[in-house]
């Protein structure tokens, strides 16, 4: 991977510690987390059920987020699954800060 991987998609200033926002990484929806001033980003979509993770419960404070759906949870800075019926990892993103800009790029 390459620097020319990463995709600017927000402001640092716009994103404050404890807040979370969806951004684009080309077609695919992103959760962009700011838990402490450390940036963590996953894939908007449930590993088990083709549902958006953005609808359901955000909880920083524990670093983990709950699907709408089946109520699996998942650990926001691994991507594991926590609690059945998923069971397999989220899809994360590396985030870096360049100034005021965050960008991310896809795991392989």
């Amino acid at each position: 991977m390459t620097a020319f991987d990463y995709r600017t998609v927000a402001q640092a200033d716009e994103l404050l510690p404890g807040e979370a926002t969806l951004v684009q990484y080309g077609r695919l929806n992103v959760l962009l987390f700011n838990v402490g001033g450390d940036y963590y980003a996953v894939e908007d979509r449930c590993s088990h059920a083709d549902v958006r993770l953005s609808d359901g419960e955000i909880d920083l404070s524990a670093c983990q987020i709950t699907c709408p759906r089946h109520g699996s949870r998942f650990d926001l800075l691994t991507g594991q699954a926590l609690t059945p019926p998923a069971l397999t990892p989220l899809i994360r993103f590396d985030v870096q800060q360049f100034n005021n800009t965050i960008q991310i790029r896809r795991r392989d």
